[in-house]
């Protein structure tokens, strides 16, 4: 088919040559222009894909999340992530988007709002790079960036698993994928107060996962821990039902991270994207060494659960710098991830806050592990500046979800009763059971 496309092509083409002079400057000028076009081809078709990758991310959550939980909770979790993917899209169309990119800020680089809703007029369709070539459609840029907004959500709902009022979560949700993401994203992506200063986030080290993350503890802190999970100075391990669920969700993900990085090269670029793909890769799997080595050595025996969040951290920790770390780097990086998580893991249950999923040790702590390993191992990037966004957006961030999630509690109460809970949120929040004849509703 390329063969025969430049054939046809070239009848007319040196005709031209032959009959005008100075004919042989216009077919430069045609090659460009076609150069050109099939370029912005490639970039436009690389970023669906990549959007396809970060779709199926979610899949990947809800079965980690489903697998990593109790049985009876099966149907919330997977109900949960359904509606979040849909909260992203539809508030990302409505607000976020123009939260984010606001093109001018009314406030020192802080705040800016270019109106509700999407749409552009034809002529501005091709959002083109600094040479004038272009890289992508608007469509493109907004579903890309859509998908990325409902995953601070998706990582709040395996921290506060299988204990929260099923319309909470969901209000709490919309408020805060549709205002609080945006508008701190906007620091650095829309060109804000962070992006001044050179603050620097690749793929959403911080600007995705310890924005969860954040607010994932503030859930945790005001729901408290699942009954019998913490009785006197003892705790008692709630194991999750399905390890095969879980794992093929990491897997999900895993593949689904190829797009969330390799898609953030926002453009087709063989190098860079081919580069991103090694780095993301050589981290998850130096996180799973890492996970592995140090819960292994701590609790004796070989741990599926700490090696699939050793995975995640790997891969949470280099979403901030695989374009502009080293290929060594990239694995030092994921390993002390790997190290960082299975800490974190045991102490925050130490400390008695539940995460059943280690939603917050993979997302904040390991996040934030990336984000200032970008001014560890990158020379053009300064440690101060990324512990400065760091704190920046944990100020903010963490708050905010606690004011949320506190009001909520005060009114429309956040925590099903004890009984409910005790027999799942399955039957108690939905009326079904995810495996039939498993559970009972009387």
């Amino acid at each position: 088919m390329k063969s025969s496309i430049a054939s046809k092509a070239s009848l007319p083409l040196f005709l031209a040559m032959i009959a005008l002079p100075g004919a042989a400057f216009a077919a430069d000028a045609v090659t460009e222009v076609t150069g050109a076009a099939a370029t912005y081809v490639a970039n436009n078709s690389w970023m669906l894909v990549a959007t396809f990758l970060v779709f199926i991310m979610h899949l990947g959550f809800a079965a980690l999340e489903a697998g990593m939980t109790q049985a009876k909770n099966t149907v919330n979790i997977l109900f949960k992530n359904t509606s979040i993917i849909a909260i992203g899209l539809l508030t990302y169309a409505a607000i976020g988007f123009n939260l984010m990119y606001p093109g001018d800020f009314s406030i020192a680089g802080f705040f800016g709002f270019a109106g509700f809703g999407i749409g552009v007029s034809p002529e501005n369709m091709m959002i083109t790079g600094d040479d004038g070539v272009g890289i992508y459609t608007y469509w493109t840029d907004f579903i890309f960036q859509a998908m990325f907004a409902a995953t601070a959500a998706t990582i709040v709902s395996g921290a506060v698993a299988e204990r929260i009022k099923l319309h909470s979560f969901l209000i709490f949700s919309i408020i805060y994928v549709a205002i609080v993401y945006p508008w701190v994203g906007s620091w650095k992506w829309g060109g804000g107060w962070l992006d001044a200063k050179g603050f620097y986030d690749f793929a959403g080290s911080t600007l995705v996962h310890s924005v969860g993350g954040w607010a994932a503890l503030a859930g945790v802190l005001l729901l408290g821990p699942r009954l019998g999970k913490y009785v006197g100075n003892s705790i008692k391990p709630i194991m999750g039902h399905n390890m095969p669920l879980a794992t093929i969700g990491v897997f999900l993900l895993w593949l689904g991270w190829f797009g969330f990085n390799g898609g953030s090269v926002l453009s087709a670029d063989p190098t860079l994207v081919s580069f991103v793909f090694v780095t993301t890769s050589l981290a998850a799997a130096a996180g799973v060494a890492g996970a592995i080595v140090l819960s292994w050595a701590l609790q004796k025996k070989p741990d599926l659960t700490m090696a699939l969040n050793g995975s995640l951290a790997g891969l949470v920790g280099i979403t901030a710098g695989a374009d502009v770390v080293s290929v060594m780097s990239s694995i030092i990086i994921g390993f002390i991830a790997g190290l960082l998580v299975v800490v974190a893991v045991m102490a925050i249950d130490r400390i008695k806050i539940d995460d059943p999923v280690g939603a917050i040790s993979v997302h904040l702590v390991c996040g934030i592990w990336g984000t200032l390993a970008v001014g560890i191992f990158s020379a053009d990037h300064s440690f101060m500046v990324q512990l400065i966004g760091v704190i920046a957006y944990g100020v903010a961030c963490f708050p905010a979800a606690f004011a949320l999630f506190l009001v909520l509690k005060l009114t429309l109460g956040i925590r099903v009763d004890e009984e409910e809970e005790m027999k799942g949120l399955d039957v108690g929040e939905h009326g079904m059971e995810a495996y039939n004849g498993f559970q009972r509703f009387n």
